[in-house]
C-alpha cells in the first residue's frame, strides 16, 4: 500500500490541459439554455437508448453530466423511462435484438419528440454496417431529427447536436 502511494507522489496529477472547448461549451450552453426555456419551459428531459454500441459514445454523453459540461445547468435532463422524455438520445448501430424494443421506446415518447442519432454508428452503422446482426443506422428503423457524427463524438459535439435539434 505505501509502495503504491509513494508512485502516485511521484507521478502527481496528470490531466489533460483544458483548451478552447471551455469557452465553446459555455456558448453552446447559454444557447441551449434560451432554447430550452423558449420550447420546453426551461426543461428538457433526454431517454437514452443504447441500440447496440460499443459504450464509446456512452462515456461522451456521461461526460455531458459531468461537473465540467455540467448538461443540468442548462436544463437538460436524463429520465429512465422514455413516457417522461421530450427527446431520445440514441447511440450505436441497432441491431436486430433492439430493433423492436427501440421501436417501442420511440411508441412511448409522448409527442412532439426529437430524436438524436449519437456516433457514426447511429448515423449509418458506423464499422458494423448491415449484415446478419444490425440493420444499420437508427434510421432504418425510427425517424431522426438530428445526426452527430464521431466515433465517439466530443461533448461538445454532443451539445452542439441537442442544440441543433431543439432549435430546429
Amino acid at each position: 500500500m505505501i509502495r503504491i502511494l509513494c508512485q502516485i507522489f511521484r507521478t502527481g496529477i496528470i490531466t489533460e490541459p483544458l483548451s478552447h472547448t471551455e469557452n465553446e461549451v459555455i456558448e453552446t450552453g447559454t444557447k441551449q439554455e434560451e432554447a430550452v426555456g423558449k420550447y420546453f419551459s426551461r426543461s428538457l428531459t433526454i431517454r437514452q437508448v443504447d441500440s447496440g454500441s460499443c459504450n464509446g459514445c456512452e462515456l461522451e454523453i456521461h461526460a455531458v453530466n459531468n461537473s465540467f459540461y455540467n448538461c443540468e445547468k442548462y436544463g437538460i435532463h436524463f429520465t429512465a423511462s422514455p413516457r417522461f422524455a421530450d427527446m431520445l438520445l440514441v447511440t450505436g448501430p441497432v441491431t436486430r435484438n433492439m430493433e423492436i424494443a427501440l421501436k417501442r421506446t420511440y411508441n412511448a415518447t409522448p409527442s412532439p419528440k426529437l430524436v438524436v442519432a449519437v456516433g457514426d454508428c447511429g448515423c449509418n452503422g458506423g464499422i458494423f454496417g448491415e449484415s446478419y446482426a444490425s440493420v444499420g443506422g437508427v434510421g432504418k428503423v425510427i425517424p431522426v431529427d438530428v445526426y452527430i457524427r464521431g466515433c465517439p463524438p466530443t461533448p461538445a459535439d454532443i451539445l452542439n447536436g441537442i442544440l441543433k435539434a431543439v432549435s430546429g
